[in-house]
């Protein structure tokens, strides 16, 4: 595992403290290596599932590049003492990181999500940055017994960036099971990423990512999938915060 000097820890879970473009510095350095490398964002969800997922912690704190996704985990570590530069979200990330891709040669696979919106994102961006080379491209769903001819797959396509669009904890530990057969430079999960870049999803406005009110704004958008979410399951990261604070 290789991680940046600024590491710090919050609620149990590791962050480095980065900005979007030392992030993308780092990023870069890790492709030239040639070597596997994971990386994986934080925010309050994870942070609550890491609590009682052993294994989710293990990965999370395992990945050699750990960005905080999410403005509540900028305003903890600020209250804690342990002020991070910025939120490095990671849809900001991916759009960052395709853009580069096709400026420098980086090789992009896309995994994850329904094949008509992986397929959706891959003639977008081809589009949009002339000169980006999709090494490969497939949706999210397979059956256990297919999961080795998916991995033999995008190890075949030789990426140097991977994009995987599944939800969290099986995106982190799909890629903590297979990052070191695959051997892409750098691997990355997206989330729900690719339904935003398709428009499936509406991104929140600026004003509210800049508030901290982009998961409210997901919210409304599907709130019988994200009511228990973030009304129950997510609540518990208060208590967690007071609990840090109170050990301090």
């Amino acid at each position: 595992m290789t991680s940046t000097p600024n590491r710090i820890t919050l609620m149990g879970c590791q962050v480095d403290n980065l900005s979007m473009e030392e992030t993308l510095q780092v990023i870069e350095g890790f492709i030239r290596s040639g070597r596997p490398h994971q990386h994986v964002v934080v925010n309050v969800d994870k942070i609550v599932k890491a609590q009682h997922d052993a294994e989710l912690r293990q990965i999370i704190n395992g990945c050699d590049l750990i960005n905080a996704d999410g403005m509540p985990v900028v305003w903890a570590s600020r209250w804690l003492g342990m002020p991070l530069k910025e939120r490095v979200a990671g849809v900001d990330l991916f759009e960052a990181l395709m853009q580069r891709a096709a400026r420098t040669g980086w090789r992009v696979y896309l995994l994850g999500a329904r094949n008509e919106v992986v397929q959706g994102v891959k003639s977008l961006y081809e589009r949009k940055y002339p000169g980006l080379t999709v090494a490969g491209a497939r949706d999210g769903y397979w059956k256990p017994e297919e999961e080795s001819a998916v991995v033999d797959a995008i190890s075949a396509a030789r990426p140097d960036i991977l994009f995987v669009a599944i939800s969290s904890p099986k995106k982190e530990q799909f890629l903590g099971r297979f990052q070191a057969q695959m051997k892409v430079p750098f691997a990355m999960g997206v989330g729900g990423t690719f339904d935003v870049a398709v428009g499936k999803v509406k991104r929140a406005p600026l004003w509210m990512q800049r508030s901290g009110l982009e998961w409210f704004y997901r919210f409304l958008q599907e709130p019988r999938r994200m009511f228990r979410r973030y009304f129950i399951e997510d609540m518990a990261f208060i208590g967690l915060l007071w609990r840090e604070w109170w050990r301090r």
